[in-house]
């Protein structure tokens, strides 16, 4: 039988995709992901400017007071509202209080309370995003903060705030708050009236709240036995107006009040008991007898005394 020429079988080469949209993309990415840094590192930046303007009692007097209204704004508004649902309050007022916080410049409220969900949810364990233990102090205390995965609002932690499109328009445009105190302390003081009561102000307000993630979770002592390392730290607590009392927050997160004891200073709690009074916040939540004594931390008496 007659065999049959074997033919030779080309193979076309593989057509591989083009690598220049890959690329482009890539590159819009990181355009957007530094685009979104600027700001924060530009503010970190111009703080030297604080020793070629003048100082004058103007500036000063907008330092502390943007600094103490809009830590309130974060402390009173963004964790303890939006976050933990701790009192209750008008629409109006919820609007406020959230443009109060916004104005911090720690983007918008929904983002906020989502990531702070998120970290009670996973407390120094995988999946929570800003914990010393997990990872390290740096990472808690601004690395999270400029990761490129932290960009992005989780609205599957905020299903209890979808029907307010006010606060949906804040969070996209959380930095006009901001701007407005920038203004306001140039109609004031002018370039050094920005540079005290806008700059200076928000990049210490940045660091005193961020110490809340780092530092409260290794520095301080515990009062309750939580599933975490959350500890009280009186400097922090001082500096950010009672958000320092850590441990006490993580035993009873959805508490108005985070000093339990009469030595644990908490502001916060003292002008939402003000606002209450006046009648523009109501059903202000306090620690109950069984949440004080349960999983009670208890120390020895000198250090008790001591305290």
């Amino acid at each position: 039988m007659k065999e049959l020429p074997i033919q030779t079988v080309l193979t076309l080469p593989t057509l591989q995709a083009p690598k220049q949209p890959r690329l482009v993309r890539r590159a819009l990415v990181q355009f957007f992901l530094w685009f979104n840094l600027l700001p924060f590192v530009l503010i970190h930046a111009a703080v030297l400017t604080v020793f070629f303007v003048p100082v004058s009692w103007e500036c000063v007097a907008l330092f502390i007071g943007f600094f103490l209204a809009r830590t309130w704004g974060l402390t009173g508004g963004f964790h303890r509202y939006f976050s933990h649902r701790a009192y209750k309050t008008s629409r109006p007022m919820q609007f406020a209080i959230g443009c109060l916080g916004s104005a911090a410049l720690q983007k918008g409220p929904m983002w906020w309370a989502a990531e702070h969900r998120q970290h009670h949810r996973h407390s120094d364990q995988e999946g929570d995003p800003h914990s010393p233990i997990v990872k390290n102090f740096w990472w808690s205390h601004i690395g999270w903060v400029i990761d490129r995965n932290s960009r992005f609002t989780h609205w599957n932690e905020l299903k209890d705030w979808h029907k307010f499109p006010e606060l949906k328009w804040l969070d996209r445009f959380h930095y006009i708050p901001g701007l407005l105190v920038a203004g306001i302390c140039y109609a004031v003081a002018g370039w050094p009236g920005v540079v005290w009561g806008f700059v200076l102000s928000t990049v210490c307000l940045y660091h005193t709240t961020f110490c809340v993630n780092s530092v409260c979770h290794i520095f301080g002592y515990r009062s309750f036995k939580t599933g975490d390392q959350s500890r009280n730290n009186w400097l922090v607590a001082l500096l950010t107006l009672g958000e320092g009392w850590h441990n006490n927050h993580h035993h009873y997160p959805s508490c108005a009040r985070q000093g339990f004891k009469w030595y644990e200073v908490d502001v916060t709690y003292y002008v939402l008991r003000c606002l209450g009074a006046v009648g523009l916040v109501w059903d202000i939540r306090e620690p109950t007898p069984r949440a004080l004594s349960f999983h009670r931390i208890e120390k020895p008496a000198a250090i008790a005394a001591s305290l």
